[in-house]
């Protein structure tokens, strides 16, 4: 990771650049690094943020996309940001979804891509033979069209967090909690812009969950990326900017 991560107050975060505001929301197995591209390529023009989501730090009887959420509005009390668009990827576009829910007065726009909270189809409720690096190896490159992505580096750093006891029970805990906190009934109280940017192949959150998405959020825009999977920051970082860099023209340059 070439950005320097920033400690200060209980907090750890990548800043960057300057203007608007937008905050990037990991999911539950995901690294800031996964932000790079999108860092990138809009740092010149944005604000950015990418806080690290406290998953191995709350304490376990609290931990949920709830108290993540919480988590998010301390953030941006800290930071005094009075407005933001929030970019969640996975569980980061569940946290984002909640929050938004809450306090919506605090966010311009809201993009999701590969969200969770209505339906998705990950590791499921254990991790059996997780020792099998083989295994998880195929577990990473699941999340991806072309397995290719899931590189060395990636699949190391899944196989070590599934494998250290403290950290494969809050994993656990949070996916069931993202599984319990389905949305559906929530989302049409979602008034501001959301653009949707889904990997056409993706298997965690499969297309049909995109197109309810769709269906539930009422100003929301869909958009898909062709050969792609959960991650299409990651997998087709140049077709995900352009869908972003076009709403946020829309959205806050108008």
């Amino acid at each position: 990771m070439k950005y320097e991560v920033i400690e200060s107050d209980g907090f750890k975060y990548i800043e960057a650049g300057k203007g608007e505001t937008l905050v990037l929301l990991h999911g539950l197995m995901g690294e800031l690094s996964n932000w790079e591209d999108v860092i990138d390529r809009f740092k010149d023009r944005y604000h950015i943020l990418v806080p690290i989501l406290p998953i191995y730090e709350l304490p376990i009887l609290t931990l949920g996309v709830k108290s993540l959420s919480k988590f998010l509005h301390r953030f941006i009390k800290y930071k005094r940001l009075p407005q933001v668009v929030l970019i969640g990827n996975s569980l980061g576009g569940h946290v984002g979804l909640v929050f938004t829910v809450a306090h919506q007065e605090h966010v311009k726009a809201l993009v999701l891509t590969g969200s969770s909270g209505l339906y998705e189809n990950a590791f499921g409720g254990s991790f059996p033979r997780r020792e099998s690096y083989d295994y998880v190896r195929e577990k990473v490159e699941f999340t991806f069209y072309d397995p290719a992505t899931a590189t060395k580096e990636l699949v190391d750093e899944v196989f070590r967090s599934i494998n250290e006891r403290s950290r494969v029970i809050r994993i656990l805990t949070l996916a069931k909690s993202a599984i319990r906190h389905n949305m559906a009934k929530e989302l049409h109280r979602i008034t501001i812009p959301v653009s949707l940017i889904w990997g056409r192949q993706d298997k965690v959150t499969p297309p049909e969950v995109a197109e309810e998405f769709h269906q539930l959020l009422p100003n929301s825009e869909l958009n898909w990326v062709d050969l792609c999977g959960h991650a299409p920051m990651m997998e087709r970082p140049a077709e995900f900017n352009m869908y972003l860099e076009k709403f946020l023209t829309r959205v806050l340059l108008k």
